[in-house]
């Protein structure tokens, strides 16, 4: 794990203000990337009940959500009630002074709360203005509320994931809302630069989870374009490319994959196979995947015998990518994790963090402070509700 206290590492943030007016996930996601650069985060919450993710398990044995700690790390909360007329005057100061807003509301509840755009651009008019929806800010389907899944099960993403014995189903995580989060501290880092270099005055930043989905699937949009259908389900395998897949091991699955007829002839010779990649059925890449069925019962005739770790000794000795299937435990638990520093332990007895995964100049950015009590800065930032007052 990191030293929580390296302060050389590249801040290109530092000195930018961010207000955080979202919540659960794709927004909170955001703002933590932008954290961890540097920046400051000051995070509005509801009084008395905050983000909601603060009341999603799993739970600490300090009782705070390991969840939210996960994705507001490195931010300051502050009490505010929009509808609070007091509340609302002390904002709009908050933003004359301040570099970008995040929010992640259904469509049309920033206008009603006065916290729109337009509304906020008047107080600074060099204000970036971030908002990330389910489905935009445009077009008939706007107005509809949008968890992950609903935008996995749109966006296609389902019907590409999973076996065709089994059905369609969502990917294990909330990829939805994680890469809308990316999407948008990528577009807000952009209008900073342009802010910095052109000039450019207020900018307005629209990022959809649904947009941000259909994006993604280079692989099944090129096979959409090409054949003019919908790509389907094939399990783990890829749609293209053979052997690309998962195959039984005497102890486990192997990962092997094979995308040109150079490596394939290389994994054949692995297999002490060679003839296989003369064999007119797999000469090549789409012939391979044709004769996908007959391909996997010649590997896995050799593989069942053997276990995971020896074929990937074997193949990667050959320079033939292949790997087990670890567990998160496994894959934050390794050396290459460690050396990779994804986790930074804060200066308590809480679970780690995992910063964003970007070296600058061979160190990495991080907001090592756990997430804040709800209200701790109250007081910072001039409002009056009695939240926690732990220092940070």
């Amino acid at each position: 794990m990191t030293n929580p206290n390296n302060k050389s590492a590249a801040q290109p943030l530092r000195g930018v203000r961010v207000l955080d007016l979202s919540r659960v996930l794709a927004g909170p996601h955001c703002t933590a990337m932008l954290a961890d650069l540097g920046a400051e985060v000051i995070k509005f919450e509801v009084p008395g009940h905050g983000d909601d993710s603060r009341h999603l398990g799993p739970f600490g044995d300090d009782g705070e959500s390991v969840y939210f700690g996960l994705i507001n790390r490195g931010k300051r909360s502050v009490e505010l009630d929009f509808k609070a007329p007091a509340d609302l005057e002390r904002f709009y100061q908050l933003v004359a002074d301040a570099d970008v807003v995040v929010e992640n509301f259904r469509p049309g509840v920033t206008q009603r709360l006065g916290i729109d755009f337009e509304s906020l651009k008047a107080h600074n008019p060099k204000l970036i203005y971030a908002s990330i929806s389910g489905f935009g800010q445009n077009g008939p389907l706007s107005n509809r509320p949008a968890y992950d899944i609903v935008a996995q099960a749109m966006s296609g993403l389902m019907s590409v994931t999973g076996f065709p014995e089994t059905g369609p189903t969502r990917s294990g995580e909330a990829l939805g809302d994680l890469c809308a989060g990316v999407y948008a501290a990528w577009a807000i880092s952009s209008a900073l630069f342009a802010r910095e270099r052109q000039g450019e005055g207020a900018q307005y930043i629209d990022v959809a989870m649904f947009d941000v989905l259909v994006s993604l699937q280079m692989t099944g949009l090129s096979n959409l374009f090409a054949k003019g259908t919908a790509p389907g389900l094939v399990g783990n395998r890829h749609p293209v490319s053979t052997p690309f897949d998962t195959y039984k091991a005497a102890d486990g699955l192997v990962v092997i994959a094979v995308a040109s007829d150079k490596l394939f002839r290389r994994f054949c010779e692995s297999m002490e196979r060679a003839e296989l990649a003369d064999d007119p059925r797999f000469a090549d890449d789409t012939s391979r995947t044709v004769n996908e069925c007959s391909l996997r019962a010649e590997i896995e005739d050799w593989t069942s015998s053997r276990s995971v770790e020896h074929i990937c000794d074997l193949l990667l000795d050959a320079g033939v990518p292949s790997s087990p299937v670890w567990n998160l435990a496994q894959a934050t638990g390794c050396e290459q994790a460690k050396s990779r520093q994804l986790l930074v332990q804060p200066n308590d007895d809480r679970p780690p963090l995992v910063p964003q995964p970007v070296f600058f100049n061979g160190t990495k950015p991080n907001a090592a402070l756990r997430a804040p009590r709800l209200g701790e800065a109250n007081s910072l930032f001039g409002l009056n509700h009695h939240g926690d007052t732990h220092e940070i």
